[in-house]
């Protein structure tokens, strides 16, 4: 039986590896990972779903040769599907609704070797930058219970970083990969538009902005993940280009002399960057220099209030498709009362825009990356702060008392004209935008981009660090997150409670 602490002290390929010489079972990881998820769920909320059962019989089909061969996992309870289980999206309704098929991610996932033990806890339709759904409520950060994990891919940070497991999928529309890793000290990569496959349920998801990926605490798991799961599935609408050699060979492999910009200047939004996100990210522009790149400050072109814009746009137009697509999943008419006021209202905005507007939106935010071409041109890497403050406290982020009583107001008469009319969204955005004012816009461009946990602030919170690189380069990310990795070394950095 392998101990608790021992249990911790690997991540999924040395779980994998310890499975393969015999030294631990299967059954014994997965047993760890009940005994933990037991002991700290209640507090933090990470898992609103168990399938302990499911996984345990599912043992019986793993290739004792995959790379994480019986490694437990948790799978975000958002786009990805089991069948006969269902993907609840943080939304009252679809918590109840059997999925048909698995998804090709999760038919991907398990052919690595991953055992499901549960679903992580999601924001409603992924749509907050926090994990603080009505339906299954707040997920908690490990490092401050009463802080954010973040969002939307929360509930699999805050269970990584408490050990749970030692890696679970996120997806990443706006910066949801990249959020809950920087608010809970993780190791967050989103890849390049098309690494992993979206079918056979979607073509693309958020007309692109979203990919689905992993939250890992090192670096080798992350990329020997994308090994495993990279590459358009049949019928995919793009593909990202073919990687010259696996990943996990990359992050072995120095990256050489870079050319880093690094920016603190919002990206989107206009709030100033709090100080602990400049002091990360002035100390981690010092390390790279350190390690031998040429490191100068830079910012790409901006138009940051359009831009916002047509993202908040763009998101109100898919939410209203994605309920259409619901509604005739269930075959009913939907109302107000299945969703959260904020989820419904932002769809009734999308249903008052016209189609003419939802293009636009679309054709702007494609033209950002023409517009920062030749910075990448002239720079390997951007680095950023991953946020632009701490983690938010639980709450922080929600709308305020006077925006809610609109919002009931605009759902009630069914009038998203309204929103538009009064401007009452901008502002709701606006907060949002000031916490996450660096990710988003690279859901646009499609780049990689990855949150590397290199700082804690003085009230011992995790302030991650973002660092990207031109469409298709994941590689060049690798190895520079494996040279950081070795170089400040944060594996063992875990809250003490956990």
């Amino acid at each position: 039986m392998i101990s608790d602490t021992e249990y911790a002290a690997h991540d999924g390929l040395g779980l994998a590896a310890l499975a393969r010489s015999g030294q631990v079972s299967a059954n014994e990881l997965l047993d760890a990972a009940i005994v933990r998820i037991e002991r700290h769920n209640a507090a933090l909320n990470a898992v609103v779903r168990r399938r302990y059962d499911a996984a345990r019989a599912e043992l019986a089909h793993v290739d004792p040769q995959a790379p994480f061969a019986g490694v437990p996992f948790l799978l975000k309870d958002l786009c990805s599907t089991i069948a006969g289980e269902p993907t609840g999206s943080g939304n009252r309704v679809l918590a109840q609704v059997p999925m048909p098929q698995d998804s090709a991610l999760v038919r991907r996932f398990r052919a690595a070797g991953v055992t499901i033990a549960g679903r992580s806890n999601t924001p409603e339709f992924g749509l907050l930058p926090t994990t603080e759904p009505l339906l299954c409520g707040p997920t908690r950060n490990p490092w401050s219970p009463a802080h954010s994990a973040g969002g939307s891919s929360g509930g699999s940070a805050a269970a990584v970083a408490a050990g749970m497991v030692p890696l679970a999928s996120g997806g990443d529309g706006g910066g949801s990969i990249r959020i809950p890793a920087s608010c809970c000290g993780l190791f967050g990569f989103k890849p390049s538009r098309g690494s992993t496959p979206t079918g056979p349920n979607f073509g693309e998801l958020w007309h692109g902005l979203v990919i689905e990926h992993v939250i890992s605490r090192s670096v080798r798991d992350s990329a020997a993940m994308l090994d495993a799961t990279y590459g358009a599935d049949a019928g995919a609408p793009y593909a990202a280009p073919a990687r010259a050699r696996p990943f996990l060979d990359e992050v072995a492999t120095e990256p050489g002399r870079l050319r880093i910009a690094f920016t603190a200047q919002p990206l989107f939004g206009h709030g100033p960057v709090h100080a602990d996100c400049v002091v990360a990210l002035r100390a981690a522009a010092k390390l790279l220099e350190s390690l031998g790149h040429h490191v100068e400050e830079a910012t790409p072109p901006l138009d940051t209030e359009a831009d916002a814009q047509a993202f908040v746009t763009l998101l109100a137009g898919e939410m209203r498709a994605d309920i259409e697509t619901m509604s005739r999943l269930l075959r009913r008419r939907l109302r107000a009362a299945d969703f959260e006021p904020a989820t419904w209202a932002l769809a009734l905005l999308g249903k008052a825009l016209s189609a003419g507007a939802y293009a636009g939106a679309a054709h702007r935010l494609q033209m950002i990356a023409r517009r920062q071409a030749p910075f990448f041109a002239r720079h390997d890497v951007l680095l950023t702060p991953t946020l632009g403050t701490p983690p938010s406290r639980i709450g922080a982020l929600a709308p305020r008392a006077s925006e809610q009583w609109l919002m009931r107001a605009v759902n009630a008469l069914g009038a998203g004209w309204l929103l538009e009319a009064t401007g009452a969204i901008a502002p709701m955005a606006a907060r949002t935008f000031d916490y996450i004012p660096f990710t988003p816009i690279f859901n646009a461009t499609g780049q990689p981009a990855m949150s590397l946990p290199l700082h804690w602030n003085t009230d011992g919170l995790p302030i991650g660090v973002q660092c990207v690189a031109k469409l298709g380069d994941d590689a060049t990310l690798f190895r520079l997150a494996g040279q950081l990795e070795r170089a400040r070394p944060w594996f063992d950095m875990r809250p003490l409670a956990c």
